[in-house]
């Protein structure tokens, strides 16, 4: 492999800027349309001849659009014979789907790591995935970021820290928010949630001492903002003083803008894995930080095949 070559699809171009910006390198030039009929039509302008090549694009909303791209931007770089293509996909959509839990429904998230894959890619790097078997659906190299150490040095220098519990709005958000405790030395305490339906849950119960306290309520993601401004709610009526929030990635669809709004959470953390220019002026609340030097730095590992897991050390 010679050089390294940055090339970006739709989904998220303000943060594949901000990456090349940290790398000082000019991301390739693509010509992306569409047909009449809705059909895309890719052009690489650039030689990646026995390049090493980083695709960035999330598969966030429009998801199978962003997909679709990503799997022809792919095609189009391995005919004109890329040395090495690396997916780094900031935000990996369809990770809920993750497993079947009811009869006759697909693995989604397996589906879609076997069209990366097929498509060409040859290693992936992504941030904070929703279950972390899902680097088992991969048959290529997989490089798994977390998040944690962008929000922890946020929380240090604006949360007050001293009087702070870390709150897991449900089970599988517990091995994360334990570890934000220990690394901050809170403690921590979790929601009891009952899931009716996709996209509909019930806080009940709380487990753990929140009265006096403030309190930080910490997932993977936002999407419908349901679970978190249930939990902020519950987590009031037992005593807790101020809420916040935070997470890696940002979905916030549907009232998720609207009910965040309205609740009695003080702030939601969340980074740039997903695009929010136009939700950004409809709710104040809403702190974004860049991921941009975590993806960059880890790029910058790849290529010269230099260790990742001791950014996080």
């Amino acid at each position: 492999m010679k050089d390294i070559k940055l090339i970006t699809g739709n989904s998220n171009v303000a943060l594949s800027e901000e990456v090349a910006e940290y790398l000082q390198l000019k991301l390739v030039n693509t010509v992306i349309k569409r047909f009449g009929d809705g059909e895309i039509s890719i052009k690489v302008d650039d030689n990646v001849r026995g390049s090493d090549v980083f695709v960035i694009q999330s598969t966030c909303a429009p998801v199978n659009d962003n997909v679709m791209e990503y799997l022809l931007l792919v095609d189009a770089l391995k005919r004109a014979s890329a040395g090495r293509i690396t997916a780094v996909i900031p935000y990996y959509g369809y990770a809920r789907q993750d497993r079947k839990v009811q009869p006759r429904v697909p693995i989604s998230a397996k589906l879609l790591a076997d069209l990366i894959a097929v498509a060409g890619t040859h290693r992936v790097l992504t941030i904070d995935l929703h279950a972390g078997q899902i680097q088992g659906f991969f048959n290529i190299p997989v490089d798994h970021l977390y998040a944690v150490p962008l929000l922890l040095h946020h929380i240090k220098e604006s949360l007050p820290v001293g009087n702070l519990v870390i709150v897991a709005p449900d089970a599988g958000a517990v091995e994360r928010s334990r570890s934000v405790a220990r690394r901050l030395n809170c403690s921590m305490a979790i929601i009891d949630k009952r899931r009716e339906q996709a996209n509909e849950c019930k806080a009940e119960n709380v487990i753990g001492d929140v009265n006096g306290k403030d309190v930080l309520v910490l997932d993977d993601m936002i999407d419908t903002a349901g679970t978190t401004v249930q939990a902020a709610q519950i987590l009031k009526e037992n005593g807790a003083l101020k809420v916040y929030a935070a997470c890696t990635h940002p979905v916030l669809s549907g009232p998720a803008i609207e009910r965040i709004n309205g609740s009695v959470i003080e702030q939601v953390i969340v980074t740039n894995t997903i695009p929010l220019e136009d939700k950004m002026s409809k709710c104040p609340k809403i702190v974004v930080l860049s991921v941009a030097s975590l993806l960059g730095e880890a790029i910058k590992r790849i290529h010269e095949e230099s260790s990742i897991s001791s950014l996080f050390k």
